[in-house]
């Protein structure tokens, strides 16, 4: 056994501490607190320091690693009697981190390749979370299997995507972002049977893995789209997972299509072609957001159909900004959409006819397989198709205006000095925002149209 497999073995045992805290109740930060006090001030060389010494540790001979991560689980289990979160919650975030570190560092014994560590984090976290949902189930509440797996999996692909994105050893913001959604998700109590759980988790991953050995998608990229996918089955049913699919592969497979002359011309995305966490992010947050949103509108007695057309709003916003650019992008001779001025391929705000086309039958396509998978009325699906040709022309518009810039160049430098202030507004920033615009729009028309109401 090699020392980084001991050391994750070691954290482990912190971790498993959290079996404790129903029994502690209030008082279940306590261990934790106790083992940061040790970690910082008393331990400072010896055995015990060497099995939980990181490489950074050695030079100040203090165990900041584990003095972070028990701070962090202090932390986290303190919204139990503060705030009310289930202590399952705290349980399950802190065995998914701990059981995935675990199960990554023995994956690391066999291959160094990055895509066999990040599945053993998510499966092993995502065991780990579930037996530590069993555990805390004896003596306290707990939700019944198939939850516990679903609240266990998600947990375990966002702490993956977040040490992905971020920083591998950033504990505290692992902990806390799937403390934080595990809780969401158990306040939301989705009710989807135990066999849609399994065919959600079957199907979500099914095509992570296609669009990873296809290219379409890099690690962090599939793992955004696994999660995002996965939280729309649960919580919004397999109509809303299709779309997103449809969305994912029609903007995967454009981005491929004759990659090699948009390479040279200076247009194709990065890591040939395949799309990253914040690329997925920037055109699937409105949707998600969405539908979150639809299964909270119980809670706060909204019309949850709503939720729906801004779904569908933004992904077609999306479909047609995404068709457009990647295809648009082959052809000679674009027009700045503010001035209709010729100007070179992959001028921002550069626009084709040929782009337009496609874009607009991406929305199409969104709008009209809306009909079946969202169970939308005609007119529905007409609001869906003009607001995502309205985002497709937003995309464009922010381009030309703003997309490039620097934040206190838009504010005539009123804005000079702040921290942000010299960042340039970049490509998913504008993508964001116009799937945000055609969603608004989306949803306008349909509470218009009297299909849904606020």
């Amino acid at each position: 056994m090699t020392w980084p497999l001991r050391r994750a073995g070691a954290f482990a045992l912190v971790g498993a501490l959290a079996f404790a805290a129903p029994l502690l109740g209030p008082a279940a930060a306590a261990p934790f607190v106790v083992v940061a006090a040790l970690a910082a001030f008393v331990v400072e060389d010896g055995p015990v320091f060497e099995l939980f010494a990181r490489p950074g540790d050695h030079e100040e001979r203090t165990l900041y690693g584990l003095a972070g991560f028990s701070l962090a689980a202090a932390g986290l289990a303190l919204f139990v009697p503060l705030f009310g979160m289930p202590v399952f919650v705290f349980a399950a975030s802190v065995l998914v981190l701990s059981g995935g570190n675990l199960a990554e560092a023995a994956a690391r014994q066999r291959s160094d390749a990055a895509i066999t560590a990040t599945l053993a984090f998510v499966v092993g976290g995502a065991l780990a979370g579930v037996l530590a949902q069993f555990v805390v189930g004896l003596v306290a509440p707990a939700p019944p299997p198939a939850l516990a797996v679903f609240f266990a999996a998600s947990a375990a692909l966002l702490g993956a995507l977040v040490r992905l994105a971020l920083f591998v050893r950033d504990d505290p913001l692992v902990l806390f972002s799937m403390g934080l959604l595990l809780w969401l998700l158990a306040a939301l109590e989705p009710t989807t049977s135990p066999v849609g759980i399994a065919l959600a988790l079957a199907v979500t991953a099914g095509f992570g893995a296609l669009a990873y050995a296809l290219d379409t998608a890099s690690i962090t990229g599939m793992l955004t789209g696994v999660l995002a996918g996965l939280l729309m089955v649960v919580l919004g049913g397999f109509g809303w997972f299709a779309l997103l699919i449809v969305f994912f592969g029609g903007g995967g497979l454009a981005g491929k299509f004759r990659y090699e002359r948009k390479r040279k011309r200076g247009l194709a995305e990065g890591n040939d072609g395949a799309r990253g966490s914040a690329n997925v992010l920037a055109n699937s947050a409105v949707a998600l957001g969405a539908v979150l949103a639809h299964a909270a509108s119980p809670m706060v007695s909204m019309d949850g159909s709503l939720f729906a057309f801004v779904f569908a709003g933004s992904l077609a916003g999306a479909m047609a900004d995404t068709l457009s650019s990647e295809l648009g992008g082959l052809f000679d001779t674009p027009r700045l959409i503010t001035t209709l001025e010729t100007v070179p391929p992959g001028t921002d705000g550069g626009v084709t006819w040929q782009g337009v086309l496609a874009g607009s039958l991406g929305a199409v396509l969104i709008a009209v397989l809306a009909l079946p998978f969202l169970a939308v009325p005609p007119a529905g699906a007409l609001a869906i198709a003009v607001a995502g040709v309205a985002g497709m022309v937003v995309d464009s518009l922010l381009g030309a205006l703003f997309e490039n810039r620097r934040v206190d160049e838009l504010f005539a430098g009123a804005l000079a000095g702040l921290a942000f202030a010299d960042r340039r507004i970049g490509n998913q920033t504008v993508n964001f925002l116009a799937t945000l615009a055609a969603a608004l729009l989306c949803a306008a028309l349909a509470v218009l149209a009297g299909l849904a109401s606020l």
